[in-house]
């Protein structure tokens, strides 16, 4: 139970609502300080008047002299003319010499003036005490409390006239309690408000962190995920606090599905890429197999053998080049730099094409270079594998007669073909690797990496490859990007 309302005060609803009955609390003190002082300081100012009025009363200035003490009466019931002091006041005669006297004054009672109470000993000896002072102050009278009194020196003695603070001090105890009761009911009323005020307006915030814990309840790790959780659009306005929490976490919620989508496609190609490699690997494999068969079963014939090491030697190239396509993805797929050198981009193009027309005569090879040698950042080895890979694919995926044009500016070059282009549900994977084509539409095949190569050595170097394809008007732009990668080693 301890932790568990340790755990609810530590929520940001009690919290504020914590700090708001915690400010009311400290104002409603700051208030009542300032009443209850302001409420002393009046009431012990107009006593301190009364006080010093009772003094007044309690003298005799004959003529316009020095002021004398009244005399005292000598029994309450006496009637005196000269005897003014109100009922309620203490009165004392303190002489120089001898013994005082000192009556408390209460209500009359019938015919009689007034009645009286004579004060002790002690009690004198009190107001004896007292130290000299101008203005009223309090004194502490065994049996009747705390009095304020002025004292009003003599040629002979003294007079001293007070009244009780009984009054005073009740009046403000009373205020005290009632200041302490209304700042009771202040803290529960505004406790009660601010739980439900705070509550309404975090409702919002507590929606969407139940979209929030909806997510974080969803398994992740493997297969196709959709996260169709959001926050409401209501919620997300990001002109209050609320709403940027709302839309921070609907774009977060995008990028997180964004990647897991990412990542789905990634582990289904590296998939299909581990079992189209096994796939071509494992021809090249079996044949190197049956003809070493061959070969064991049949020693002493001399043409088996040569044509089962022709086979064999054939399928190793093949296997060969597979595994060398296949280690170079690699390496370009683990950020492994490219070497940056100035390469002749048209020496290149022209070397090219030269050896596309002596392996295909049936096509039509054309040149479009600019009067200006061409020359761009990149790894020399690379970029000529790029656009033999290009030419190739045309080659190889093209009828006889088809017009091959390759082009180039400063930006980069291009190779387009009037061929029949790619089919359209090919175009948008066309660089992925092992794609391949109907091999009714084209002569020779192929594992599928020409491509993919190109696309992955253009990105190293920095560039980019658009592919644009439509029968009779099939375009590959390679835009090479000027200051290419630093110089580093494959």
């Amino acid at each position: 139970m301890i932790r568990e309302a340790r755990a609810a005060s530590r929520t940001l609803t009690w919290r504020l609502v914590g700090v708001v009955v915690l400010l009311v609390a400290l104002t409603a003190a700051v208030i009542g300080t300032a009443t209850t002082v302001a409420m002393h300081d009046h009431l012990e100012g107009r006593l301190d008047a009364d006080v010093t009025r009772e003094l007044d009363r309690a003298l005799n200035r004959p003529g316009g002299g020095p002021p004398v003490a009244l005399p005292l009466p000598d029994e309450p019931g006496d009637r005196s003319e000269d005897f003014r002091a109100g009922y309620g006041t203490l009165v004392a005669v303190l002489p120089a010499t001898g013994e005082g006297r000192g009556l408390v004054l209460s209500e009359p009672d019938g015919n009689r003036a007034f009645d009286a109470a004579e004060l002790t000993t002690a009690q004198l000896r009190s107001l004896t005490e007292l130290p000299e002072a101008d203005e009223p102050q309090t004194v502490e009278l065994e049996g009747l409390g705390s009095y304020r009194v002025a004292v009003a020196d003599l040629p002979d003695g003294q007079v001293v006239a007070g009244l009780p603070r009984s009054d005073v001090d009740e009046t403000i105890t009373n205020l005290i309690r009632l200041e302490l009761l209304a700042t009771l009911a202040g803290l529960v009323v505004a406790a009660a408000a601010a739980a439900f005020v705070v509550r309404r307006q975090l409702a919002p915030l507590r929606e969407v962190a139940g979209t929030a814990h909806r997510v974080a309840e969803l398994q992740l790790a493997t297969g196709d995920i959709t996260l169709e959780e959001r926050v409401p659009t209501r919620l997300t306005d990001e002109r209050n606090e609320v709403g940027q929490v709302g839309s921070a976490l609907n774009r977060l919620l995008d990028h997180v599905e964004d990647s897991l989508d990412a990542r789905h496609r990634s582990e289904q190609q590296v998939r299909q890429f581990v079992a189209d490699a096994s796939h071509e690997l494992r021809t090249p494999l079996a044949t190197i197999a049956g003809y070493s068969e061959l070969a064991r079963l049949r020693p002493d014939d001399d043409i088996a053998l040569r044509t089962a090491l022709a086979k064999v030697d054939e399928e190793s190239k093949r296997m060969t080049s597979l595994v060398e396509d296949l280690l170079l993805l690699a390496r370009l797929d683990a950020g492994r730099p490219l070497i940056a050198e100035t390469v002749d981009l048209t020496s290149l193009l022209l070397e090219a094409v030269s050896d596309a027309r002596v392996l295909a005569s049936d096509h039509i090879w054309r040149l479009d270079l600019p009067d200006d040698v061409i020359e761009v950042r990149a790894d020399e080895q690379r970029l000529h594998q790029v656009i033999t890979n290009l030419l190739t694919n045309a080659r190889k995926h093209t009828p006889p007669g088809t017009t091959v044009t390759v082009a180039a500016d400063a930006g980069g070059f291009s190779v387009h073909d009037d061929g029949p282009g790619f089919p359209p549900d090919l175009v948008d994977r066309a660089f992925e690797r092992f794609t391949r084509g109907d091999a009714a539409r084209h002569r020779e095949g192929g594992v599928g990496l020409g491509l993919a190569l190109v696309a992955a050595i253009v990105d190293a170097l920095g560039g980019r490859v658009n592919l644009r394809s439509r029968p009779g008007d099939t375009t590959v732009q390679i835009q090479l990007a000027p200051g290419s990668p630093a110089a580093g080693a494959a």
